[in-house]
């Protein structure tokens, strides 16, 4: 073959390659931005890494659902999908509902707790909810009023209760419901973790 045949055929490799290049998407699908978030969980156990979706910025439909029934948590324990927002500081729309108690959880601890609840109330036990989800506001409130645990109150410091990442809740419980709840919890995720508090279950999952 000639020189020039060798030009030709690499010129016309050359005018393939542009096209197909020109016609390769520039944009972020939504998978992508899904393998993204999941890399970056399986990578480091942050939401935050190259090419994630971040707590409150724009990002898929699909990615957002997601992160937010994730059940990934960082080295402190801390739900991953929650952790940027910061402690109290959760927004309502990125927790879940209890059934249709009014009290939100991180989406696992709601489901969880929702199936304890039907499960214990189909052995004809009650189990209610007077806490979940609690704000930075209302934890000091709370301290404030029933002092710190750490000096003989009920109340975690601000900023570091399992209240404020949605991952705790204060129960209506009997002495039957009680007795269930210990019996069965674990099943759940659910642990009695705190002495003096039987009321209160922190999901551990």
């Amino acid at each position: 073959m000639s020189l020039d045949g060798i030009a030709s055929i690499n010129q016309r490799i050359a005018a393939i390659q542009a096209s197909i290049g020109s016609l390769t998407p520039t944009t972020t699908t939504s998978s992508g931005t899904a393998f993204a978030q999941a890399l970056a969980v399986a990578v480091d156990g942050s939401s935050a890494a190259a090419g994630a979706t971040t707590p409150g910025s724009a990002g898929t439909a699909a990615g957002a659902a997601a992160e937010a029934t994730s059940t990934a948590r960082n080295a402190d324990g801390v739900p991953v999908a929650l952790a940027g927002y910061g402690n109290g500081k959760i927004p309502a729309d990125a927790l879940h509902e209890v059934g249709s108690t009014g009290h939100r959880l991180w989406a696992p601890a709601a489901d969880a707790l929702e199936s304890l609840i039907a499960d214990a109330a189909r052995d004809g036990v009650t189990i209610g909810i007077t806490d979940s989800y609690r704000s930075y506001e209302a934890q000091v409130d709370v301290a404030a009023r029933k002092g710190l645990y750490s000096q003989g109150g009920l109340a975690a410091v601000p900023g570091t209760s399992d209240h404020g990442w949605g991952m705790a809740v204060d129960l209506k419980l009997d002495d039957a419901a009680q007795s269930w709840m210990r019996a069965n919890g674990g099943r759940y995720g659910f642990v009695e973790d705190t002495p003096r508090e039987p009321w209160h279950w922190a999901y551990q999952g």
